[in-house]
């Protein structure tokens, strides 16, 4: 390689290292400064002065994460989304999707106004944060010590959550995957769905770690990519009858999300 070649190298590497520098902080100033000046005063009259507190807050949070979206679809345009109008439409479901980014979580709360999901317990002790997910709902993933309440009391409401066409959106592996694979998947939400009786929906995302990669601080913006987000199956399980086993939706579900069915 000629010197003059390696030069341009890497100035285009400079270059696009400040390129995702300069969006990571555009995004990151609309998660904080965005947030107070334009979501938190709705946030307060929803405290207020909104008697269905609970479904205010999953809106607005729904609303902002959206926003977060579209901003990403402005100003990082080489990734582009490619979500089916079938994911859009689901109502009244539980939701369990496999999870490779931290975008997947909130990318589903913000295709979806009424909804609820787990989140992990240190989220609910963080100041205002905490407080958000807990007015929101939200479920804790484990619900043991001072969280069993909270625990209890989400899946109260859940039911009447899911009549109301509400969405419960869960990452069963409970941690992102590292290498696309899908881990074991845990009970809990096969639990609650049993609890329920609703219907299953199993979504398959793509490609959210091409864009923000676990482990990294900036977003990488100057990649070709897609991401997609699939609906790859429905399931209604008959959990009155005595042939249902979870163990056996899990391992149907596991296969669905592309995992290894002898696990």
């Amino acid at each position: 390689m000629s010197v003059a070649a390696s030069q341009h190298q890497c100035c285009r590497w400079w270059f696009h290292r400040l390129k995702d520098l300069v969006v990571t902080l555009c995004l990151w100033g609309y998660f904080t400064a965005g947030f107070v000046m334009f979501f938190a005063p709705f946030y307060l009259l929803a405290l207020f002065f909104v008697k269905r507190r609970q479904s205010a807050f999953q809106f607005l949070n729904s609303l902002f994460y959206r926003g977060l979206f579209n901003l990403c679809r402005l100003i990082i345009p080489r990734h582009r989304w490619d979500i089916h109008p079938q994911v859009r439409a689901i109502r009244s479901a539980i939701i369990v999707c496999n999870h490779v980014s931290y975008l997947d979580s909130i990318l589903l709360v913000s295709l979806y106004a009424k909804h609820t999901t787990i989140a992990k317990d240190r989220l609910f002790a963080i100041p205002i944060l905490g407080n958000i997910i807990k007015l929101s709902g939200y479920i804790p993933s484990s619900g043991s010590g001072r969280y069993t309440d909270l625990l209890l009391n989400s899946l109260e409401t859940i039911s009447v959550n899911l009549e109301r066409g509400g969405n419960v959106i869960v990452f069963p592996e409970g941690t992102r995957s590292r290498d696309s694979r899908v881990g074991d998947l845990q009970k809990g939400v096969f639990k609650i769905a049993k609890y329920c009786k609703a219907p299953i929906k199993v979504l398959k995302v793509s490609n959210t770690e091409k864009l923000f990669t676990p482990g990294k601080f900036l977003f990488s913006t100057c990649i070709d990519n897609t991401i997609t987000l699939r609906q790859v199956a429905e399931i209604e399980p008959d959990y009155e009858s005595d042939q249902f086993v979870i163990k056996d939706l899990i391992t149907e579900v596991h296969a669905l999300l592309g995992g290894d069915t002898t696990n």
